[in-house]
């Protein structure tokens, strides 16, 4: 069973490491590998670029031409805004949303020439660093979107838990972190910093540090869900 840990061992490398990987777990966890029309149209992206009056960033572009249709892999929870939805507020070239529109995912128009900038997020601080790569933040935005999405019958349901301290040995004794940089949760630094971990057929978002942190999780089968209930105790809001 696909295991994101081990697959991201050492870190996303760069764009072509994020995309051979995102082409993986589309195939193996999601079951749907991305092909040809995934992407988002070539036009839209020309368009995009002719309103905002700059050439956008290739990891952000590349990203889009690979799986910016994909709904199930980038709309579920904090959407990818559509290539002609892309806007600029605050100096900032945004390209994802919060749901109720409460924080906002984007790259400094003082970075936007590099090839793969920097990304950051809008918090009740203002803007601030959330992951150091627009590549790396492709990944995460897949692994999140996957987090949340509704699944097809048998292929894992999403559930979460307030984490008590005393489950914690539990989670990092079956579990493996996964090399994603730790980043912060929007609301604020209760919630930061988010870590990521993962097992054959099993990941988990683990969001904040302290005493009953927020744990949610999936497996890419209602069986492998069900085994992470087992292993980390937790008052857990689907399962027991």
């Amino acid at each position: 069973m696909f295991d994101v840990a081990a697959e991201l061992r050492g870190g996303v490398k760069g764009p072509r490491h994020a995309w051979d990987f995102l082409r993986a777990f589309a195939a193996e966890w999601v079951g749907v590998p991305v092909a040809a029309g995934h992407g988002s149209p070539t036009e839209d992206l020309d368009a995009a670029e002719q309103e905002l009056g700059f050439v956008l960033p290739s990891a952000l572009r590349e990203g889009f031409l690979l799986l910016g249709s994909r709904d199930d892999l980038t709309r579920n929870q904090d959407p990818l805004l559509q290539p002609t939805g892309l806007f600029v507020e605050d100096g900032v070239l945004v390209f994802r949303r919060e749901n109720q529109d409460c924080a906002w995912w984007g790259i400094s128009l003082d970075e936007v020439e590099q090839d793969d900038p920097p990304v950051v997020v809008q918090s009740p601080d203002g803007w601030i660093p959330f992951l150091d790569r627009m590549s790396t933040a492709w990944v995460e935005l897949v692994l999140s979107e996957t987090l949340f999405a509704d699944a097809a019958p048998g292929r894992g349901l999403h559930d979460a838990c307030e984490l008590p301290s005393s489950s914690l040995p539990a989670l990092e004794a079956a579990f493996t972190r996964v090399d994603v940089p730790d980043y912060p949760m929007w609301v604020g630094p209760d919630d930061s910093p988010v870590r990521w971990y993962a097992g054959p057929g099993c990941l988990l978002r683990r969001d904040g540090l302290e005493d009953l942190s927020w744990l949610y999780v999936r497996g890419c089968t209602d069986e492998a869900t069900e085994g992470i209930r087992r292993t980390v105790p937790g008052r857990w809001e689907r399962g027991s």
